[in-house]
C-alpha cells in the first residue's frame, strides 16, 4: 500500500524510485490503457524542480532526453495496442480498467485537430494516453505517426521539465511547497481538459442541430 501511495505522489515516487522509476511511469502513463490514472504533467515539473533543487541528481539533459524517449516508447506501445485491438475498443465493454468515454473523447478531439492532435494532446490528461491507441485503432500511417510522436515527445518534456527546474534553481525553497506547485498544476491542466471537452460537446450538439 505504500508503495501504491508513493505512485500517485510526484516527489516521494522520484525520492522513492529515482530517475528509473520515473521513466518507468512515464512509459506506462503514454503507453499503458491503465496510465490515465498517472500525474504526467505535475510529475515532469516536479522532476525539474528536483533536479534544479539537487534533490534530484541528475543532468538536466540526461533528464529531458530520457523523459522523452520513455514517453515515445510509451507512444508506440499504445499505437500497437490500438492497432491490435482496432475497431474492437469501440464495443469493449467497460472496466475498472477501461473506460469507454475516454476513448470517445479523445476521438472527439482526435476529429477536431487531425494528427496534431497527437501533440497537443501529450498536454492534456487522459488524451496523452488514449491519442496513440486511438491512432492506432484508426490505422494511422506507422511513419507519420512516428514523426508527430517525436516531436510531441520533445515538446512535452523540453518544456516543463526545464520549467520546473528554473523554478528549482531560481527557489530552491520552493520544494517544501513542491504539493501546492503540484496542485495548480493538476488543476490548470483539468480545467484545460474540462474546457475543451464542453466546447467539444456543444460543437457536437450544434453540428447534430444543422
Amino acid at each position: 500500500m505504500d508503495f501504491i501511495e508513493v505512485l500517485f505522489n510526484s516527489e516521494q515516487l522520484i525520492h522513492y524510485g529515482g530517475l528509473l522509476l520515473l521513466l518507468i511511469v512515464i512509459f506506462a502513463e503514454t503507453g499503458l490503457v491503465i496510465g490515465f490514472i498517472f500525474p504526467g504533467d505535475a510529475l515532469l515539473v516536479t522532476a525539474g524542480l528536483l533536479c534544479g533543487s539537487k534533490d534530484l541528481d541528475v543532468n538536466i539533459f540526461l533528464l529531458v532526453f530520457t523523459v522523452a524517449f520513455a514517453s515515445f516508447v510509451g507512444n508506440i506501445t499504445g499505437f500497437l495496442t490500438g492497432k491490435f485491438l482496432g475497431q474492437r475498443l469501440f464495443q469493449k465493454k467497460d472496466t475498472w480498467i477501461f473506460k469507454k468515454k475516454h476513448l470517445e473523447k479523445t476521438n472527439q478531439y482526435y476529429e477536431k485537430y487531425g494528427a496534431l492532435a497527437l501533440i497537443g494532446g501529450r498536454f492534456l490528461p487522459v488524451v496523452r494516453t488514449f491519442v496513440p491507441i486511438l491512432a492506432g485503432a484508426i490505422d494511422m500511417n506507422f511513419w507519420k505517426f512516428n514523426i508527430l510522436n517525436v516531436t510531441g515527445a520533445l515538446l512535452w518534456s523540453a518544456m516543463l521539465i526545464p520549467l520546473g527546474y528554473l523554478v528549482g534553481t531560481q527557489i530552491p525553497s520552493s520544494v517544501d511547497h513542491i504539493e501546492y506547485i503540484v496542485l495548480g498544476i493538476t488543476c490548470i491542466t483539468m480545467t484545460l481538459l474540462i474546457r475543451g471537452t464542453i466546447k467539444m460537446r456543444k460543437e457536437a450538439r450544434d453540428r447534430d442541430k444543422t
